[in-house]
């Protein structure tokens, strides 16, 4: 399988081809369908991530994708489940093993592209504005960097809670986007 991996030392990473993994017994073996990119994952490639994973290792730390095997210990995904993964990395793969605990099945009207963006970005938001803000309806939200994906889904997630958001962005098409 190809993947985009990081080996020992500074290097920069590369596409390797790698064998496809086997799922141990609380696993799944995913077909990676999406991977979403991340500011972390250019943070890791630096080594300044706070959960940099030891080298080697593939970047790419949220998927979606095929459960395509299960380990013995898994009960709840059954090969054909189409699901969303928080993995931490391993991401940027044709294939990947992951905890099968931190896999969220789809619901059908959700595309493998937009689980694969949806976890990071939008439980950043969420976890910020709810449960670290406390924000409540009738509140004003000013949200930095509004067109980026945190900012974006926290202007989302804002409106929703039924704040007044003021949303701040960089340039007419960033603002727009905002919008």
């Amino acid at each position: 399988m190809r993947a985009f991996h990081l080996l020992t030392g500074a290097e920069a990473p590369a596409l390797l081809d790698l064998p496809v993994p086997d799922p141990a017994e609380h696993q799944i073996l995913l077909r990676i369908a999406a991977c979403g990119l991340n500011f972390a994952d250019l943070l890791m490639i630096e080594g300044r991530y706070q959960d940099t994973p030891d080298r080697p290792f593939t970047l790419g730390m949220e998927v979606a994708g095929t459960v395509a095997a299960v380990g013995a210990g898994v009960t709840h995904l059954a090969v054909g489940d189409r699901v969303a993964v928080f993995g931490g990395s391993g991401g940027l793969a044709e294939w990947g093993s992951f905890d099968a605990a931190r896999a969220v099945p789809l619901p059908d009207s959700m595309t493998e592209e937009t689980a694969a963006g949806f976890q990071i970005a939008y439980g950043t938001s969420h976890l910020a504005l709810d449960h670290r803000a406390r924000l409540c309806p009738g509140e004003t939200l000013l949200v930095l960097g509004a067109a980026g994906g945190v900012g974006l889904t926290a202007v989302e997630i804002g409106k929703l809670m039924g704040a007044r958001v003021v949303a701040c962005a960089r340039g007419a098409d960033r603002l727009e986007a905002a919008r």
